[in-house]
C-alpha cells in the first residue's frame, strides 16, 4: 500500500458515514453476546462493510481486508466506535481467533477457501478445544484422531463450545499420537459440523445465553486437507488462538456507552443522576470500578497504538485479567447500588451481573493468567509439571 492510500481518520469517518449511522453515546450494547444470537443483523453487518475491508483491514483485499498496517488499522477501529455495530459475538470465533491463525500457519488453498467467508459472514466458526478432562489443563485433551488414507478418524467429545448449534466449521484440537508426551501428541483440524457422525447439544447458561454447547463427535471423517498446521503442532496452534482471545477480551471495556470526550461513562453518570454515590462508602467503591475501567481502557489504547501487527504474546493475560477485574467490578456494584430492588430480574445491569461470574473462566480462568503472567512476564519459576515428559498413554485418566 502506497502513502497515498494510507487513510486519515477524517477520511475513515467519511467512508464510514456512507455505511454506518453513528452511534448514540448513551446507549449499551450487548455484553459478549449476552441474551442475543442474532445471525442475520451480524451477517447483513459484515456484508456492507467486506467490500472496504473496514471489519479485518489488516487482512488481504482478496480475503476480506484492505492490506491495512497496524497504525491504519487502529485508527479504523478507533473510529468504527463511533458508530452502530451489529452484536458479533457469534461470529468472533472466526473473525479474531481462527482466521488471524490461518493467516499465519494456514495453507494457501485453506485462506482462499475459509477467509473470505468469515469476512464476509457467510459461515460461523466455533472452537472444539475443552473437554469433560481437558478444560484449565487442555494439554490433556483426548478426542482421537486416526489416519485412514487421505482421511483422519475422529472420535471423543468437546464441551463448553460456544456457537456450535450454529458454526458451520468448527476449529477442533485433538490427539494424533499416545505415544509422546501429551503437549506433543496433538494436532488441529477444521471439522465440518454438518459432517455425519457430529451430534451438537446446547447448554443453557445462568444468564439465557444458549450459545454454548457440548458436542459428540463419533467416526467423523475429516479429509488431510483440512488439517491446519503440520502434523503434531496442536499444541502451538492452541497456544495462538488463545492468545488471540485473550487479546480480544482484554483489549474491550464492555457496555457501551465510554465515550470519554463527552464526560464520564454513562453507567457512571447514571448512577450519580440517581443519587446512588451520594453514600461516601458506594462513591469510594464507584471511583475504584471508575479508575480500573480507566486504566483497562488507556492500557488497551497504548497497546493499539503500539501494535506492530504480530501475534499477541502473554502481554494478553494481563490485559484479560484487567478488562475482567474491571467489569465484574461494575457488575456487582451496579447490583448493590440497586438495593433490594437488585433482586428482581428486570433491574438494569442484571443481564450484566449473571455474565459477569463466567468472565473469569471464558478465555482461560484467572488462575491460568496469572500463571502465564508470572512465569512469561515476570520471570517467576514454575509450577512443578510432574506429567510433563509423560507418554499420553500412561497419563492417570478419569474412568
Amino acid at each position: 500500500m502506497s502513502d497515498a492510500d494510507v487513510l486519515t481518520s477524517e477520511q475513515i469517518h467519511e467512508a464510514l458515514d456512507e455505511l454506518l449511522e453513528r452511534r448514540d453515546p448513551d446507549a449499551t450494547g450487548t455484553v459478549l453476546g449476552a441474551g442475543s444470537d442474532d445471525l442475520e443483523a451480524g451477517r447483513r453487518f459484515l456484508e456492507l462493510l467486506v467490500e472496504g475491508g473496514w471489519m479485518v483491514p489488516t487482512w488481504p483485499a482478496r480475503h476480506g481486508g484492505r492490506d491495512a498496517d497496524a497504525a491504519e488499522a487502529a485508527r479504523i477501529d478507533a473510529a468504527m466506535a463511533d458508530y452502530d455495530v451489529a452484536d458479533l459475538y457469534p461470529y468472533g470465533v472466526g473473525l479474531n481467533l481462527v482466521g488471524p491463525v490461518l493467516l499465519d500457519r494456514g495453507s494457501p488453498e485453506q485462506q482462499e477457501r475459509w477467509l473470505r467467508p468469515i469476512a464476509d459472514g457467510s459461515e460461523v466458526w466455533c472452537q472444539m478445544f475443552s473437554e469433560p478432562d481437558a478444560g484449565s489443563d487442555l494439554a490433556n485433551a483426548g478426542m482421537r484422531a486416526e489416519r485412514d488414507g487421505d482421511e483422519w478418524i475422529l472420535n471423543g467429545s468437546k464441551v463448553w463450545t460456544s456457537r456450535g448449534a450454529y458454526a458451520r466449521w468448527g476449529m477442533c484440537l485433538a490427539r494424533t499420537d499416545v505415544g509422546v508426551a501429551k503437549h506433543r501428541g496433538l494436532t488441529m483440524f477444521a471439522v465440518d459440523m454438518a459432517a455425519p457422525g457430529v451430534e451438537v447439544r446446547p447448554l443453557e447458561q445462568i444468564n439465557g445465553d444458549k450459545h454454548f454447547t457440548e458436542v459428540f463427535v463419533s467416526d467423523v471423517r475429516v479429509p488431510d486437507a483440512d488439517r491446519i498446521g503440520d502434523l503434531g503442532a496442536g499444541w502451538g496452534l492452541t497456544v495462538e488462538t488463545l492468545a488471540h482471545e485473550r487479546a480480544t477480551i482484554g483489549g474491550r471495556a464492555f457496555g457501551g456507552g465510554d465515550d470519554e470526550e463527552v464526560g464520564l461513562p454513562s453507567w457512571l453518570e447514571a448512577w450519580s443522576d440517581a443519587g446512588l454515590l451520594d453514600d461516601p462508602v458506594a462513591r469510594q467503591r464507584a471511583m475504584r470500578a471508575y479508575a480500573m475501567h480507566r486504566v483497562n481502557q488507556l492500557t488497551a489504547a497504548r497497546a493499539a497504538a503500539n501494535a506492530t501487527g504480530d501475534a499477541p504474546g502473554p502481554e494478553g493475560s494481563g490485559a484479560k485479567l484487567r478488562s475482567v477485574a474491571a467489569f465484574k467490578a461494575r457488575a456487582y456494584l451496579g447490583k448493590d447500588l440497586s438495593g433490594a430492588a437488585g433482586m428482581l430480574s428486570d433491574v438494569d445491569g442484571h443481564l450484566e451481573f449473571l455474565t459477569a461470574p463466567s468472565m473469569s473462566i471464558r478465555g482461560g480462568t484467572d488462575e491460568v493468567q496469572r500463571n502465564i503472567v508470572g512465569e512469561r512476564v515476570l520471570g517467576l519459576p514454575g509450577e512443578p509439571r510432574v506429567d510433563k515428559d509423560v507418554p499420553f498413554a500412561d497419563l492417570k485418566k478419569s474412568r
